[in-house]
């Protein structure tokens, strides 16, 4: 596995959700796909995104909890695991530290 991305764009403004909690960069690859690579910081509640386009993410760093879309329970993920949320969807991110992800964004 590779541990960098060769030939980006970067968007410079991050993204930043639920008052600082959730951080993250736009890459543009050389190919036209579109990343996220950010940081979800420790929360008692758990963080909910939606999503327009199918997002497959992978932790880099960390534990997290993750219930995606209408699922009733939460399930864990480790640090090299990956998790695919469908399009027009939505989950939510609860962690007790620090977490880094990188979110593939589908075309």
């Amino acid at each position: 596995m590779s541990t960098q991305f060769d030939f980006v764009s970067v968007r410079k403004k991050p993204n930043v959700h639920f008052g600082g909690r959730s951080i993250s960069h736009v890459i543009q690859c050389e190919d036209g796909s579109q990343k996220t690579l950010g940081v979800i910081l420790p929360t008692d509640q758990p963080l909910t995104f939606e999503t327009h386009v199918a997002e497959h993410i992978e932790i880099v760093s960390g534990q997290c909890q993750v219930k995606i879309g209408l699922q009733t329970e939460m399930t864990l993920y480790y640090a090299g695991e990956s998790f695919d949320v469908p399009a027009n969807s939505r989950f939510s991110m609860m962690a007790s530290e620090v977490v880094d992800y990188i979110c593939h964004l589908e075309k």
